[in-house]
């Protein structure tokens, strides 16, 4: 009745709640500063940017850290 889960299913939702999990820690981070004012003007671009890139720094070690 009770089986393990799958291992790939495992594996994904690894690597998705370390990408998602990073990507919402740094847009909170870039949010306080721009609120608190210590960054004035970053363009949306930019942090739409760095967003992008932390989801795929979670998904590569997501990767890297499960071999």
């Amino acid at each position: 009745m009770n089986q393990p889960p799958n291992p790939e299913i495992r594996r994904f939702l690894y690597i998705f709640g370390v990408s998602i999990g990073m990507a919402l820690l740094l847009t909170a981070i870039i949010y306080l500063l721009l609120g608190i004012g210590v960054i004035n003007a970053i363009p949306t671009y930019v942090i739409w940017a760095i967003v992008l890139f932390s989801i795929g720094a979670g998904i590569l070690s997501g990767v890297g850290g499960r071999r």
